[in-house]
């Protein structure tokens, strides 16, 4: 079955996670993705911890999809030839620091000279063309920048850093948004462009209403813990059995539910929560409500009559229970594959689920599709990929 990229050659030259999870997507999508990694040490995140078979798994969770070749970026032929390869594609991704493809020659103006339909998605810190270009950056040094850490953690406590790279996840995906509508634009005028996607960027889409409730009226809005910002009771609540369930009781379809549950309707003629406003303002006495009925049950009394009541709610679950939940598996959102070296790999799924079945490859070792590539992409015959090896160009 025809899948929706295939054709589609992208050159991943990205590493750590925003580039690579970029191009995990498009190769998800059916795309030819081309991991392309520094000989002998590869993509640094190689040598993270845990390891299966000598591969990170940070780095197979990553990268599967793809083929993998290897090109010294900083031999002048390598550089030619990554010029060459560019030449052949359709999507470069690239996450060095801002001005490094310059230098190797391999900037937006050289690269669309040789190939005005290429599409180059750059993923930076801040930005190509900013005063903060050329400062690093990293997945946290965003969330501490952008004010996003300062809405993360308990109010009385030190601002948190989220549980996950989420800035980085959310760049990836802004960056394959991106790449696909700079394709869908080539489809009208023939010619690639330029996608410039930044973290700082993508962290602050992350906000809500926090950048226009301080500019517009002053509102600083911190750190609240696990409450919601804008509904309430929503918060985190311990049942009988110590365990903690996230209830989302708090719109103005959902609370009066919420009151008829517990058999106490004329709490909608209290004014303090007859609206959502009124609620608001007397977040806690609301969430004392919750509180009390919560505490008198089982974390499994508490979900099974919100769920009778349909009422939004889950049981805060550890990592060994997402990864025993048999739903994880019967949708798709974890999946296993067979890696040549690391064996049976368990990671998450592929998101997007389209007509066909998903396919998943593993995740290359390190150089090994180099001479497939080069012969495919630019009909190199084994002599000249032989004499490329000899100069350590790849």
């Amino acid at each position: 079955m025809t899948r929706p990229l295939e054709g589609l050659k992208v050159l991943d030259l990205s590493r750590y996670i925003a580039g690579p999870h970029c191009g995990m997507v498009l190769g998800d999508l059916g795309a030819d993705v081309v991991k392309v990694e520094r000989p002998q040490l590869g993509d640094d995140v190689r040598s993270f911890q845990p390891q299966a078979g000598g591969e990170s798994l940070y780095f197979l969770m990553f990268n599967r999809n793809k083929w993998g070749m290897t090109l010294d970026f900083r031999n002048p032929e390598a550089q030619a030839l990554l010029r060459r390869l560019a030449g052949q594609a359709d999507v470069l991704i690239e996450n060095f620091r801002p001005g490094t493809m310059e230098r190797m020659g391999c900037g937006w103006g050289a690269l669309h000279a040789i190939n005005p339909r290429l599409v180059m998605a750059r993923i930076s810190g801040y930005g190509q063309a900013t005063s903060l270009a050329n400062q690093p950056c990293f997945d946290g040094i965003t969330q501490a920048s952008s004010g996003l850490m300062d809405l993360t953690g308990e109010p009385d406590r030190s601002p948190m850093l989220a549980g996950s790279y989420l800035v980085d996840y959310s760049t990836a995906l802004y960056a394959c948004i991106g790449i696909l509508a700079a394709l869908q634009k080539r489809q009208l005028t023939g010619e690639g462009q330029m996608v410039d996607v930044s973290l700082m960027g993508s962290a602050a889409s992350l906000l809500v209403t926090a950048i226009p409730e301080y500019a517009m009226k002053g509102i600083p809005v911190t750190r609240a813990g696990n409450r919601d910002h804008y509904t309430a009771p929503a918060n985190a609540f311990r049942a009988k059995d110590g365990r903690w369930i996230l209830i989302q009781a708090g719109n103005e379809a959902l609370f009066p539910r919420f009151t008829d549950m517990i058999g106490r309707p004329e709490l909608l003629d209290d004014p303090r929560f007859s609206t959502l406003a009124a609620r608001m303002q007397n977040v806690e006495a609301a969430e004392a409500l919750v509180a009390d009925w919560v505490e008198s049950l089982t974390s499994d009394e508490v979900v099974a009559h919100l769920r009778e009541a349909e009422i939004p709610c889950a049981r805060i679950a550890t990592i060994r229970e997402v990864v025993q939940n048999p739903y994880m598996r019967e949708a798709g959102n974890i999946i296993e594959v067979e890696h040549p070296t690391a064996g049976t790999v368990t990671m998450s799924g592929v998101v997007i689920k389209m007509g066909e079945p998903a396919r998943v490859v593993p995740s290359p070792l390190l150089g090994q599709h180099t001479d497939a590539v080069l012969a495919g992409w630019l009909k190199l015959s084994p002599s000249e990929i032989a004499a490329l090896k000899e100069a350590h160009v790849v």
